[in-house]
């Protein structure tokens, strides 16, 4: 898959703008497109990243925005991500995921995603596209046209949507 991070490990100021990221298939891969960064209060950004016409083909996370990310999980921080991410674009998105959440976003309490916007995606769970969820937390944005699985973009602290 395509990912961007893993950002806010250490204590240097880190500043990701102005990617794109167009015509791109993806198949049987862990991720799509990912942005994951440390659960730590090390400061940064991610600004203006654009995912267009993209294909995903039996994809374990299609879409995942990974503000508490631990690999291994052994020994994790959990003082929410300094990471701002915002202006995040989805647009033309398409196809099939291998685990029944197709749309992540796991964003920090401290520093929310702001700016997310999705447009024209559809994802469906598994080979006979059956339907997907989507989950959000602290994440904030719009979706325009059709949005399969529906959004769950908000204002609410967490909102779980099948």
């Amino acid at each position: 898959g395509i990912s961007i991070g893993s950002l806010g490990d250490t204590p240097e100021q880190v500043a990701v703008r102005n990617i794109t990221v167009k015509a791109v298939t993806l198949a049987g891969t862990t991720n799509g497109l990912r942005i994951k960064s440390w659960a730590k209060a090390n400061s940064g950004l991610v600004d203006g990243v654009a995912f267009s016409d993209v294909v995903m083909r039996n994809v374990r996370n299609p879409i995942i925005v990974d503000q508490n990310y631990c690999p291994g999980n052994f020994s994790c921080p959990t003082e929410g991500s300094g990471i701002k991410i915002t202006n995040v674009s989805y647009t033309n998105v398409e196809g099939t995921s291998a685990t029944p959440v197709a749309v992540r976003f796991d964003c920090s309490p401290s520093r929310p995603c702001t700016g997310i916007t999705m447009r024209n995606v559809w994802l469906g769970y598994g080979e006979r596209r059956r339907a997907a969820e989507s989950f959000c937390r602290n994440a904030h944005g719009v979706a325009y046209g059709q949005v399969v699985p529906p959004s769950c973009l908000a204002d609410q602290e967490m909102f779980f949507y099948k």
